[in-house]
């Protein structure tokens, strides 16, 4: 039996208003061709509580839940195979043909307490749709991002991750001739620690023996480099 709206727990709000954060990275990645409206199932009438590139379909937050939308949630809770969310091609009031999903948003109970529907604008031009990946990403102060190319170490374990990432910054802090050699470990160790290395088990013990020195250096180093960013 359909239930209306729901009575939301201080948990349920949290998590929609996480997934609310999320869907501003996702937009940023998909590019403008992306429609994404994310509805809570508190208040049907007011059910969009975020919605991004809204001018495929006209909406803005605040607007009320579709009755596709509605469908898609039925399809969902009454199918199993569907908890995954469902893929499906619908047109806007232009006529203009979407690709569109709708995945359901779970809460405390395993409740479904909201919906993220996602609607790529199919007569998105070619030149417009890989503009999104031409444009250059753009440097931040912590220099995590300096050129539209990044290195990233896919591995099989975290100890596999941590060997190989000490490798690949050793090599590069070696190989730099402005680096004094007293000064190598020094800068080995502030590398990893702004690649956020030592969250890893073990990264202490693991970095000391590659670099052959001890884990109370290693610390001496890592408390030294907390003083400096507090």
């Amino acid at each position: 039996m359909p239930t209306g709206n729901l009575k939301l727990t201080s948990l349920d709000k949290k998590i929609l208003h996480s997934y609310c954060q999320t869907l501003d990275g996702l937009s940023n990645y998909l590019g403008n061709g992306y429609e994404i409206v994310l509805h809570s199932l508190e208040d049907y009438e007011h059910s969009a509580i975020k919605v991004i590139n809204g001018y495929h379909t006209g909406r803005a937050e605040g607007a009320p839940i579709t009755d596709l939308a509605l469908k898609m949630l039925e399809q969902i809770r009454r199918n199993e195979e569907n908890d995954h969310g469902v893929i499906y091609f619908s047109t806007n009031v232009k006529g203009e043909p979407l690709k569109s999903t709708t995945i359901p948003v779970k809460g405390e109970k395993d409740r479904i307490i909201g919906l993220l529907c996602i609607n790529f604008y199919m007569n998105t031009t070619m030149a417009d749709f890989f503009r999104n990946f031409a444009v250059p990403i753009p440097s931040d102060s912590d220099g995590l991002t300096v050129s539209g190319q990044i290195h990233e170490t896919f591995s099989q374990s975290s100890s596999d991750l941590l060997e190989q990432t000490i490798q690949t910054v050793r090599q590069e802090v070696l190989m730099d001739s402005a680096i004094s050699s007293t000064n190598k470990n020094k800068e080995i160790i502030f590398r990893l620690y702004q690649q956020g290395i030592f969250n890893l088990k073990d990264a202490v013990i693991t970095i000391a023996d590659a670099l052959g020195i001890s884990k109370n250096t290693v610390y001496l180093h890592l408390r030294n480099l907390e003083k400096t960013n507090n």
